[in-house]
């Protein structure tokens, strides 16, 4: 009765935290660093924004987005990736989304066939990984395949390492950059090379930038910012946007896909069946916050500080680097699942161990040593749970 596509599905890495730390009693106030919600004060004009197009409530919104909303996320993408003027079409290269996971999961749906070069469909996975990649791979009954994404390959996949049979049944080829959890950036040339390869073989590079606002010093590339250089042809690439880590405002369920016209249109016409429509009042606040820059600068300089916080609490720790990105820790403590259920029993941490981040490949699992922290809270609670983790690592 049931889709058996889904059987393999696992439990989600919080459940199986759930299960890791049942029946430990911390000693002390707890102190969660697992899920990425920011909890930056996000702009009190949200509020407003959307109280002033109540009357909007009691409409049905269009399916491609209003084109205030599209001239705004347009507007961002031209700014921030210093794009040239009209390059993006706001009615042909961008999608809003109810969230950026729907588009990630639905996309795979859309643009993977039931045979490719003969064979069952691959979409190649980045391992560590969002655990929603796998799910939409086997949702569109397509094999996942897990790339390494080891320190030994700068925590990126290598695709110089593929094999022609592999990359001529791929179907989509997700990467995350700045990476979750490792907080990496793709290159401009890796990017290239992801792209061109994109295009040899008939796949889409499906380039996850929801954390491309959060950086320590330089920003990070973006695909599209590739596309430019490379004469503004988006064929084949795909590229994700979120307000959850850009804003603050994970609860407004708002993001984009931007990128290769022919795919969004199709998948404009596919979300008609299998997506709730942005609210018009939430795409009226979204517009107001993709126009404005301060906010997001405003929010970036809180995680500098956190970051400064984390160098100087456990910079000295054997296996501590500064991410250039994201608001992620990614810590080698030689033992992901003991030092999380450690650090909840002995400090009442709540770590997540990496290997619930990853898959195991043949060399083991590339997350088994890890454990991810998100800075999140604010720098006083950040600083006390660091110094509680410095005491066990």
């Amino acid at each position: 009765m049931l889709n058996t596509r889904l059987a393999d599905l696992p439990n989600s890495p919080f459940e199986r935290l759930g299960s890791l730390l049942a029946g430990v009693t911390p000693p002390m106030d707890p102190a969660d660093m697992t899920i990425g919600e920011p909890q930056h004060p996000y702009p009190d004009w949200i509020a407003r924004d959307i109280h002033d197009a109540r009357n909007l409530w009691g409409k049905y919104a269009p399916r491609r987005g209003t084109l205030p909303l599209l001239q705004s996320i347009a507007g961002y993408l031209t700014r921030r990736y210093d794009l040239p003027q009209g390059m993006i079409e706001p009615a042909r290269h961008i999608v809003p989304l109810t969230g950026t996971r729907e588009g990630l999961f639905l996309i795979v749906n859309l643009i993977t066939p039931p045979e490719k070069a003969g064979k069952q469909p691959a979409v190649l996975i980045p391992n560590p990984f969002y655990h929603a990649y796998a799910g939409a791979a086997l949702a569109a009954g397509a094999e996942p395949v897990f790339v390494s994404a080891r320190a030994d390959t700068g925590f990126l996949p290598d695709p110089g390492k593929l094999d022609e049979q592999l990359l001529a049944r791929t179907s989509a080829f997700f990467l995350c950059s700045p990476a979750n959890p490792q907080g990496v950036f793709a290159s401009k040339d890796l990017l290239r090379r992801m792209i061109e390869l994109a295009r040899q073989y008939d796949f889409v590079l499906l380039l996850d930038e929801c954390y491309a606002e959060i950086y320590t010093s330089l920003p990070p590339t973006g695909g599209l910012e590739v596309c430019a250089a490379m004469g503004g042809d988006m064929r084949n690439l795909l590229v994700f946007h979120s307000l959850s880590k850009r804003s603050s405002a994970p609860g407004l369920r708002s993001g984009f896909v931007a990128g290769d016209p022919d795919i969004l249109a199709k998948f404009g016409a596919f979300r008609d069946y299998a997506s709730a429509i942005q609210p018009l009042p939430i795409q009226h606040a979204s517009a107001t916050l993709w126009n404005d820059d301060s906010h997001v600068e405003a929010s970036r300089n809180l995680y500098r500080q956190k970051f400064a916080a984390a160098d100087r609490i456990l910079g000295q720790k054997p296996g501590y680097y500064t991410p250039p990105g994201g608001f992620f820790l990614w810590l080698d403590v030689g033992d992901g699942i003991a030092t999380a259920r450690r650090l909840w029993a002995e400090q009442g941490v709540k770590a997540l161990p990496g290997s619930y981040l990853s898959r195991d490949d043949a060399f083991g699992n590339p997350g088994a040593e890890y454990i991810r922290l998100a800075l999140v809270q604010d720098l006083a609670k950040t600083e006390s749970a660091l110094t509680r983790i410095a005491g066990v690592i």
